[in-house]
């Protein structure tokens, strides 16, 4: 059992560090934090968990001297709490080394990774487990709906972990999943992402290769067949390889998959013969490869296959993956994290699939690196031509990019209405809600895409839409 510690994290109020936070509260630690943006939701969380958070970063925020120092992915030199920490020669280490020492060590670790896919994945893993009666212990990038948590510690056997491919600190630049000390990997897709971190596809393939290669010859792949990267990479594994996907090849595949009415529906081959029939309240051909891989995993850890059908078929998504916040005079307002343009294509063919018939709004806000790197900016344009109408909204810190590094919605716009989609080039979450409201018809689907809080736009248009 680890000794009573105080734990102090710089940058607390993430969504992993606020979770790492509330599992160390349980496992009976204290634990103190500071962070430059102190608010909600991530800020009324931990001070429900009885953690005292400073605003602003400041070296006497850490003058009692913490045994442990946790420095968040975000915080880089010249952070003064950092630097006091440098300076002090002060215990200082990573999120994921935490969680790696005091969680998953001496448990069965089911790492969830993929360029795509990852959190809605962890947490259907995570529930397919708890209807199996396993109660798995879980860390998720975000908030499982089913769990109404981010995160859960048991005396279960079983961790299930997000296996997040971004580096874990300023001084540990490798991934994160490279500390999460897999004994099952379910590796959905790998496809070039993050190029803030990796340089180039290469890069991102040697990363996974990474992964793989910790898996123990005892263990299990769950490979994505349908990923022409993962059917690469999977041959080096030393361990046991179950593949997954909706074409041939694939040992566990979906096919007569409806995606029509309230329910997706699909069955199951295994090697061509009939395993089982699936429903889930998800949408979209990648939702139905997030459930193939689950259950592909669930039947080679040896769970009740009538409880895994079960899960699937209660599941409830995980906030802010093709989440409805609301349907206003019949104007359906859809919350998606989609970033990359692969998800943003993907979760605009499954509102396709989800609604078919209606009229589908794409409003897209250029957040991460990627979204405004100018070397997606083909591949986002494919994407959100799924769409029947797009509004791309204003480049996130534009003042961090050159004309020749970031991607240009104007330049954008015109191509998409070269296509015969209607498109606009809207900056600000105001004058989008703005010129939508009068526009939008009952029927309409509104898919709001941005990796942040994109100025409060999803709450914005249902309330003006409530008022019209």
């Amino acid at each position: 059992m680890l000794g009573k510690k105080h734990y102090h994290l710089i940058g607390a109020c993430g969504t992993a560090m606020a979770s790492l936070a509330g599992m160390l509260i349980e496992q009976g630690h204290n634990v103190t934090g500071s962070d430059e943006n102190v608010y909600p939701p991530m800020s009324l969380e931990l001070k429900r968990l009885g953690i005292a958070v400073s605003e602003g970063y400041r070296a006497e925020n850490i003058s009692v001297r913490p045994d442990v120092v946790v420095i968040g992915n975000a915080i880089t030199r010249g952070n003064p709490e950092l630097e006091f920490v440098l300076n002090e020669k002060m215990y200082y280490t990573s999120m994921a080394a935490v969680v790696k020492e005091n969680f998953i060590r001496g448990r069965y670790s089911v790492v969830l990774a993929g360029t795509h896919g990852k959190t809605t994945t962890t947490s259907l893993m995570a529930w397919a487990l708890e209807c199996a009666g396993a109660s798995p212990s879980f860390l998720i990038g975000g908030v499982a709906e089913n769990f109404n948590s981010s995160f859960r510690i048991t005396d279960s056997p079983y961790f299930v972990i997000e296996g997040d491919e971004y580096d874990t600190a300023y001084f540990d630049k490798g991934p994160k999943f490279m500390h999460y000390l897999p004994d099952t990997v379910v590796l959905n897709n790998v496809e070039f992402d993050h190029a803030d971190i990796y340089r180039d596809l290469q890069a991102v393939k040697f990363a996974f290769s990474r992964l793989i290669n910790l898996i123990p010859g005892r263990g299990n792949l769950i490979a994505g067949w349908d990923s022409s990267i993962v059917r690469e990479l999977a041959p080096a594994a030393f361990c046991r390889v179950e593949s997954f996907g909706l074409e041939e090849g694939a040992r566990f595949r979906a096919v007569e998959i409806d995606y029509a009415g309230e329910m997706t529906a699909f069955k199951v081959l295994v090697e061509g013969r009939e395993f089982g029939r699936f429903r889930t309240p998800l949408a979209g051909s990648f939702s139905v490869r997030n459930c193939l891989s689950v259950i592909a995993a669930c039947e080679v850890l040896g769970l009740d296959r009538f409880a895994v059908k079960e899960s699937l078929a209660e599941y409830k998504s995980v906030k802010r993956r093709m989440q409805v916040r609301a349907v206003v005079r019949g104007i359906t307002v859809i919350d998606d994290f989609a970033h990359h343009p692969t998800a943003v294509r993907e979760t605009l063919s499954a509102a396709r699939q989800k609604y078919p018939g209606r009229q589908v709004v794409a409003v897209f806000e250029p957040r991460s690196y990627t979204a405004q790197c100018r070397e997606f900016q083909t591949q986002f344009e494919t994407g959100l031509a799924e769409a029947d109408h797009i509004i791309i909204a204003g480049l996130f810190h534009p003042e961090r990019y050159t004309a020749e590094t970031a991607i240009s919605p104007p330049a954008m716009i015109e191509r998409l209405r070269s296509q015969g989609r209607e498109a606009q080039f809207i900056p600000s979450p105001d004058e989008i809600v703005s010129y939508l409201v009068p526009r939008l018809e009952p029927g309409t689907v509104v898919v709001i895409m941005s990796n942040g809080s994109f100025g409060g736009i999803h709450d914005k248009l249902i309330k003006a839409l409530d008022r019209s």
